[in-house]
């Protein structure tokens, strides 16, 4: 997967397509194993349980996400790929944005970083 940083835009969606639908579905459920599942190291180390436990009790934008979703970009720094994809929610109105960096660690790609605005 050297190759990441070359794929089309399409390439990169069909790959990122997976991974953001586990993130909604274990989001959704709060299921911090599934949620963390295909985390790099360095976004393993900053994915605390109970952190994430209290995020996931606190933040309705998080655990109520539908699943469907749009992305519409990429952007590309160093070693990673950033993947920009508009997001609805179940309760709450307007569109939101979702934010996967994707980078390749021992050979698969993984997830460097996940954020909703």
């Amino acid at each position: 997967m050297k190759d990441l940083l070359n794929k089309s835009d399409d390439e990169v969606f069909a790959i990122a397509k997976p991974f953001w639908e586990n993130l909604v579905k274990s989001s959704n459920l709060k299921d911090y194993g599934g949620f963390t599942r295909d985390f790099s190291t360095q976004m393993l180390f900053g994915a605390n349980e109970v952190e994430l436990g209290k995020q996931w009790a606190n933040n309705k934008v998080i655990t109520n996400l539908h699943d469907t979703y749009n992305p519409f970009g990429t952007l590309r720094r160093g070693d990673h790929i950033t993947v920009l994809i508009k997001q609805t929610n179940k309760e709450l109105p307007g569109e939101f944005l979702g934010r996967l960096v994707l980078g390749v660690e021992d050979n698969e790609v993984k997830i460097f970083g996940a954020t909703i605005y």
